[in-house]
């Protein structure tokens, strides 16, 4: 047992007491919306949207990527529960701008501790082993949330299973002043 599990789990039994109607919520969402965005804890995206439970499908990972798996989940959004609209939301300030395959690679190779960040550059704080499987990852960071955004939107926009029909909208969040600001299309 640990402290955040029996914390968890406390939340959860206050939460179900009041769950009520939620438990009928149908599984298509109401507003057919899908939203693919970053993992980061400081992004609440159904409040930043003014969404409530059961409007929209969200799809989680480090910087909010297009990443194959994001792409599959968007696709069952929409060809499964009818999602119409996507949103690719990226956002300031994201820890997939500080750092690069190579120095996420040889961090794991050194150990599988966590690092530490110095402001800088990551240092690694374990003693090993690591391994060199992170060799065969693509990390998908970002090194200008523009160009991630519109990239992002135009990977999903071509892929041979998303349909022309689907609106995709690009989006930075600023996670200092909680501002939404659309990226503009800058190339085919």
């Amino acid at each position: 047992m640990t402290k955040i599990r029996d914390e968890v789990l406390e939340a959860n039994a206050k939460y179900a007491e009041e769950f009520g109607a939620r438990g009928k919520l149908p599984i298509v969402p109401a507003r057919g919306i899908a939203i693919l965005t970053c993992m980061d804890s400081r992004i609440n995206t159904f409040a930043l949207l003014g969404l409530a439970e059961g409007d929209a499908h969200v799809i989680r990972n480090a910087g909010g990527r297009a990443s194959d798996d994001a792409i599959r989940s968007l696709i069952v959004s929409y060809k499964l529960l009818g999602t119409r609209e996507w949103l690719v939301i990226h956002h300031t300030k994201c820890g997939q701008e500080l750092f690069t395959d190579e120095v996420m690679r040889n961090l794991l190779a050194s150990s599988l501790e966590t690092a530490r960040w110095d402001g800088k550059q990551w240092q690694d704080t374990g003693k090993g082993p690591g391994s060199v499987e992170s060799d065969y990852i693509d990390w998908l960071t970002i090194r200008n949330l523009n160009d991630s955004v519109n990239n992002d939107v135009q990977r999903i926009r071509r892929h041979p299973l998303v349909p022309a029909s689907i609106a995709i909208h690009g989006f930075i969040f600023d996670v200092e002043t909680g501002r939404l600001s659309e990226v503009t299309k800058t190339r085919p």
